[in-house]
């Protein structure tokens, strides 16, 4: 599994498939999308595009989608799975993930199971489970052990104690908004602008290489192609331990957006069924 990959979450239709084939020839290998976020359709464009013209094989990628609230179940899963592959036109999936930790997910964790044994799907995860979810999860399935979980980590919730209990389920931690989307003044910050400096590397780069050297795999996403070369040049430098240690201060311990387990936000996307 790619260090860096591409989100095309909140990416409009239009922009979508031309985004994804700009980022596949900037060297993004790693594609991520959702069944919520109404674009596997144009995903799967760009992604047929870049390989119909020779840029990649469809080996060399690594496509990830998602499992909504509404497909909970095994049945509802199973029919999910066979849309998202019909919607990008791909014979697999390299990952599949249930979004949010709501519903029949037990369900929906057997049929995700059961495409991977079929081999419609390489590897199986979760999003948005917090380490305790995480842990009962891993304890009370006897169907397959996930091996990724994308959560929210960025500077202002950089999910300390979650790395440790991650390691211990040995599920791979991946980042979704690793910049907050720009929240508290997040690319103005004159600690993170300071680093940058030092390597003539902007925050965004910081941020990124930041994830990486934890372990994270975080997704980048953008429709403009020199912000997404700039957010892929990130791999010619290395952030130095006190670097590290000057970011660890800006930790806020909180989201950034929502909390999981607020019933209001729970009530919210109860209602979007």
């Amino acid at each position: 599994m790619p260090q860096l990959g591409f989100s095309v979450y909140q990416i409009p239709l239009a922009d979508t498939a031309e985004a994804v084939y700009q980022a596949i020839k900037i060297g993004y290998r790693l594609i991520d999308t959702a069944i919520s976020y109404g674009n596997e359709v144009q995903t799967g464009q760009g992604i047929q595009r870049a390989i119909a013209e020779g840029l990649v094989q469809r080996e060399e990628l690594f496509i990830t989608t998602k499992l909504f609230i509404q497909q909970m179940g095994e049945e509802k899963a199973t029919q999910a799975i066979q849309q998202s592959l019909i919607n990008m036109n791909l014979d697999y999936l390299d990952l599949y993930l249930i979004h949010q930790p709501y519903g029949d997910i037990y369900g929906a964790w057997r049929a995700l199971a059961a495409a991977q044994e079929k081999g419609l799907v390489k590897s199986i995860g979760l999003s948005n489970f917090d380490s305790a979810k995480l842990i009962e999860f891993v304890k009370m399935n006897e169907v397959a052990q996930p091996q990724v979980n994308q959560i929210e980590v960025n500077p202002w919730n950089q999910q300390q104690e979650a790395v440790s209990y991650h390691k211990m389920c040995d599920v791979q931690m991946e980042a979704w908004a690793p910049f907050a989307e720009g929240r508290h003044e997040l690319f103005t910050n004159e600690t993170l602008a300071g680093i940058g400096r030092k390597y003539n590397k902007t925050v965004g780069q910081v941020v990124l290489r930041w994830l990486m050297q934890r372990g994270i795999i975080a997704l980048a996403k953008s429709v403009n192609p020199e912000r997404m070369a700039e957010n892929f040049a990130i791999f010619d430098f290395e952030l130095s331990a006190e670097d590290l240690a000057l970011i660890a201060q800006l930790d806020q311990k909180e989201s950034a957006f929502f909390d999981h387990h607020d019933p209001e936000r729970v009530k919210w996307f109860m209602e979007r069924l």
